[in-house]
């Protein structure tokens, strides 16, 4: 039987390249995945129940952590922002397994309380097929 996770073993990364780099000081992330739902139903349809059928997909993730100076990952995401260029990402379990993407930056924002450390929060909308890796079992 699969056991639970922890959810600080998931981590973020941003390709550059053929390679990823982990985002540092990442704390939280948020993978959603969504599909729109065409109702397919007609007056034939058995027992006048709705048959919904399944649309374009989409996906995005949301990420914030405590930010770390002279990040490689964060040095990308802070250029391909201001060259509205997408940038790779991909998300990687415990047990290898990866989602895999390319994303547009829709918000990219920078915390700096006086009493707190400053942090990062980043939104990226996928452009395309999100793609899951599987880790081949033993």
């Amino acid at each position: 039987m699969a056991g639970k996770i922890s959810g600080m073993k998931c981590k973020v990364y941003i390709e550059e390249a053929s390679t990823g780099k982990i985002l540092a000081g990442q704390r939280n992330a948020t993978l959603s995945r969504s599909a729109e739902s065409i109702d397919a139903t007609s007056k034939d349809t058995e027992g006048f129940w709705k048959e919904p059928v399944a649309g374009f997909k989409e996906w995005s993730l949301d990420c914030d952590g405590a930010f770390v100076q002279d990040d490689a990952a964060y040095n990308i995401l802070e250029t391909k922002f201001i060259n509205s260029e997408n940038v790779n990402v991909y998300i990687e379990l415990p047990s290898g397994t990866k989602y895999k993407g390319n994303t547009t930056i829709t918000d990219f924002s920078l915390e700096m309380p006086y009493d707190d450390l400053v942090t990062y929060s980043i939104s990226l909308q996928g452009s395309g097929a999100l793609t899951v890796e599987e880790v081949a079992p033993f």
